[in-house]
């Protein structure tokens, strides 16, 4: 295996479950201890092959995804008018369909941020609307949010449809990007194959440079731009935004329909902020507010409904669903709310395991409890119990928005899933609970086999993400008991956690 090699160390490999003593034979206290272990098992790391990002995550200037914490991602937006492919360029550029593609102008209308990577380097990219001359009604507020999308970005990618050449409404983006003073990267569009690349040789009409040729549907030519790309974006942001941790906690109100979510914010603003119907699918888009709670600011996002699975769906459902994912994405915390009235659904399931894959911490609302007899709530509690055996970490509160009954238990919940998101475990302690583990349960043996644990460390927080170094893979199962045991120990209530494992072989001396 390749990789930067440490220098040879003497010392005879730690093992992960002996008792730690200081050199004077006496036994150090559990501080003493947890720190002589990490070093010890640091120094038997020299013995193995480790990448250059190893090194980083175990020096701590990187975490898990390779991203510098507490640093801005600059950000890069994706313009020009109606139809020319910004979107399918985005899905290029995200390497998946992320942001929404249908072959006629103006679909999409808000503009939107997604995390991407090229090369090693992360940003957001924003893809906006069409921007078009002297548009009206809904088009004007599109063009707008294109505006705001160029003003709060680092770099600007201007793609302009090469099999049309330049048009008047494109000389009038290219006053816009002069008059913004920001870095722009030419896109020619839509070149599929040699012949059309002469077409493109037009755009340096536009006096913003080389223009460079792509092919967004096929991928052709994306790496070219994209290198372009990263060299005009500068390594920090002076617009991107990490989550932030001081300032106003950001909740998503998510499940299907007709559960309850715009009479639970409008309960907790003490107004009719939001408009309530029987009608299931009465919100459309997300509705941000700011909300005073026991003296505390709470941002809180009412969400559409998820009806079905997204590609299942068509019209205003679609977008919609396409809005509350990247609700509960921009959000930290998510409350889920599910109808006590009515058995658990598989929606209900899939909104679920849609905010823990996307990593946000979880609150469980059971809406509508004051509706059920007490005889009822006993089964119901028993059957709440076998409904959520995959999340029995997350916090549950039964409340009612329509009459407020115990919406006060909200906040305690978000503050305990909050905290546990943001919960960083010492290197030092996390290896002295994995030696405790390792020595009462080891790995099963698998082929003559057995892994062994070398190292392990917190790589981020937000969610709480562990890197375990080993000399082979770590079977789900295991993985799975680790997680169990962490959470035992350390509580994670509420919280989704991440464990992956890095196989490292010895050096060759």
């Amino acid at each position: 295996m390749s990789g930067t090699e440490l220098p040879l160390s003497d010392e005879v490999e730690p093992d992960l479950t002996a008792p730690v003593v200081t050199d004077d034979g006496v036994s150090a206290d559990d501080t003493t201890s947890e720190e002589i272990r990490e070093r010890a098992l640091r120094a038997g790391l020299t013995q193995y092959e480790l990448e250059d990002d190893d090194l980083a995550l175990l020096e701590g200037e990187l975490d898990a995804d390779g991203l510098l914490p507490g640093v801005p991602l600059p950000v890069l937006a994706v313009v020009g008018r109606p139809n020319v492919g910004k979107s399918t360029l985005v899905n290029r550029i995200l390497g998946r369909r992320e942001a929404v593609v249908e072959d006629k102008p103006g679909v999409t209308r808000d503009r939107v941020s997604y995390a991407a990577e090229w090369a090693g380097r992360h940003f957001t990219v924003v893809d906006t609307g069409g921007w078009e001359v002297d548009a009206k009604g809904i088009a004007a507020r599109v063009a707008e949010q294109a505006e705001i999308a160029i003003s709060l970005a680092d770099a600007v990618l201007f793609v302009v449809d090469a099999q049309v050449g330049p048009t008047a409404t494109d000389e009038r983006v290219v006053r816009l990007l002069r008059k913004a003073g920001k870095p722009v990267v030419l896109c020619a569009n839509k070149v599929d194959g040699p012949r059309v690349e002469a077409d493109a040789t037009e755009l340096w009409s536009l006096g913003l440079g080389e223009p460079h040729p792509v092919s967004a549907l096929h991928g052709r030519g994306t790496g070219d731009l994209l290198d372009a790309a990263m060299r005009a974006l500068p390594k920090e942001s002076q617009f991107g935004k990490a989550i932030p941790g001081g300032g106003p906690r950001r909740v998503a109100l998510v499940g299907r329909p007709n559960v309850g979510k715009s009479s639970l914010l409008n309960k907790v603003l003490g107004s009719d902020r939001v408009v309530v119907d029987d009608v299931p699918g009465t919100t459309r888009d997300p509705v941000d507010e700011l909300v005073m709670l026991k003296d505390k600011p709470w941002w809180f996002v009412d969400t559409a409904g998820i009806r079905r699975r997204v590609h299942q769906t068509s019209g205003a459902d679609f977008y919609a669903s396409l809005r509350t994912q990247a609700a509960i994405e921009k959000a930290e915390v998510a409350v889920v709310l599910v109808d006590a009235s009515v058995k658990m659904t598989e929606q209900d399931t899939r909104v679920i395991t849609q905010v823990v894959e996307s990593g946000r911490a979880l609150v469980i609302a059971y809406n509508k409890w004051d509706l059920m007899d007490e005889d009822r709530r006993a089964y119901l509690e028993r059957e709440i119990e076998k409904d959520l055996v995959q999340v029995q970490w997350a916090p549950r509160i039964n409340f009612s928005a329509k009459t407020g009954w115990h919406t006060d238990r909200l906040v305690p919940a978000l503050e305990r899933s909050l905290a546990s998101w943001g919960t960083r475990i010492s290197t030092g302690k996390l290896n002295a609970f994995l030696g405790e583990l390792v020595a009462s349960h080891p790995h099963p043996l698998r082929g003559g086999k057995q892994p062994r644990i070398l190292f392990a460390t917190q790589a981020a927080t937000c969610p709480p993400r562990f890197v375990i170094f080993s000399t082979g893979f770590l079977e789900a199962g295991y993985r799975r008991f680790i997680e169990r045991r962490l959470r035992e120990t350390f509580g994670f209530e509420g919280t989704p956690i991440a464990i992956s494992v890095r196989v490292r072989e010895k050096r060759r001396r």
